[in-house]
């Protein structure tokens, strides 16, 4: 049977005022580092950039350990989890958010990583599941050039209009976490009515690489997204792409990793879950990928060029009920989509 999540809802003033709060703790230890051998298996369902970040720092600071990955999308990782539960073949997974996570709970085991010591109590699950890797922000990445005359929206409203039917792109959320918090936000600020609205101006996409692509190629005009995916384009000088940040309010979800039940690699998988979590890690995805961190200790101004938190309108969602409301969610958004 799926578990349910004991996440609780996880406010922007409750985050802020956790990371603000804490204190620098010693970054990832050589100790852990030396002991550490063997093969890990990370199932990730994060973008190449992110991938490599972290492998690079895992070849200077885990130089015993081999770490193999697996990609998809994080609703497919999950169900294969779950398919491999009797005989489990991946060690560690990285990353989605608490919506979808909580319908997988009994997939995972508890571990109180050391570095979660720099982590508000907010961004970590009170039973151990799971911690925050990074915190993500919601934004519609916006090609200038597929507007076709249409004025740039400036909020979740304009989007639902008839101008932008065909121009928007974004995953699909049954197997995209980012999809689905993307959704059940806009559901929560806007109602169901408006939700149905944009389900007539959408595409779905199985994978949310695609979303990204078909924006920076041109083929869409606007795609629903995470900050860090689309930022990347804005920093690779794609002068066309800009970032909106809708009027209303955005989404801020963390991104949690997860230690699977009976991982294969044991103590070295830990080894890998507490790489991901350091400060070493989370700087170098901050300045390859763009990912906020969930530490206290790192300051984003001076590793990145993204928009401050504070200016920033934040609309709070309820990761709890999004869990426990997940398939029903699914089924009415379907229901959306439908043919007429």
């Amino acid at each position: 049977m799926k578990g349910s999540t004991m996440t609780k809802t996880i406010d922007r003033r409750t985050l802020l005022a956790g990371l603000a709060g804490l204190s620098a703790i010693p970054a990832f230890g050589p100790a852990m580092a030396q002991a550490a051998a063997g093969n890990v298996v990370l199932y990730t369902s994060n973008n190449a950039q992110s991938v490599d970040a972290i492998l690079g720092v895992a070849k200077d600071k885990l130089p015993n350990v081999k770490i193999s990955t697996i990609t998809g999308g994080s609703g497919q990782l999950l169900r294969r989890l779950e398919a491999e539960a009797g005989k489990p073949q991946g060690d560690l997974f990285w990353s989605s958010s608490a919506n979808t996570l909580g319908a997988f709970t009994q997939l995972f085991e508890p571990y109180a990583s050391p570095e979660a010591a720099s982590i508000p109590a907010a961004l970590r699950h009170p039973q151990s599941l799971w911690t925050a890797s990074n915190v993500h922000l919601v934004v519609a990445m916006i090609n200038k050039n597929q507007l076709g005359g249409t004025p740039a929206p400036k909020s979740w409203k304009d989007l639902l209009a008839p101008a932008f039917k065909g121009k928007i792109i974004i995953a699909d959320p049954a197997n995209s976490s980012t999809a689905y918090t993307i959704l059940w936000g806009i559901d929560k600020l806007l109602g169901p009515d408006a939700l149905k609205t944009l389900a007539g101006n959408l595409t779905v996409s199985s994978a949310a690489s695609t979303v990204l692509r078909s924006v920076a190629q041109g083929e869409y005009a606007v795609g629903l997204t995470f900050e860090s995916n689309a930022y990347a384009y804005v920093a690779g000088g794609q002068r066309e792409i800009s970032l909106l940040y809708p009027a209303e309010g955005t989404f801020s979800t963390p991104e949690f990793q997860v230690l699977v039940k009976g991982a294969p690699a044991g103590a070295t998988a830990k080894a890998a879950y507490d790489l991901l979590l350091s400060k070493e890690v989370q700087i170098a995805l901050l300045e390859a990928a763009f990912r906020r961190p969930s530490r206290s200790d790192i300051d984003v101004a001076k590793h990145a060029d993204l928009p401050a938190m504070a200016s920033i309108k934040i609309f709070d969602t309820d990761e709890t009920e999004a869990a426990a409301k997940r398939e029903e969610f699914l089924k009415r958004w379907q229901s959306y989509l439908a043919p007429k």
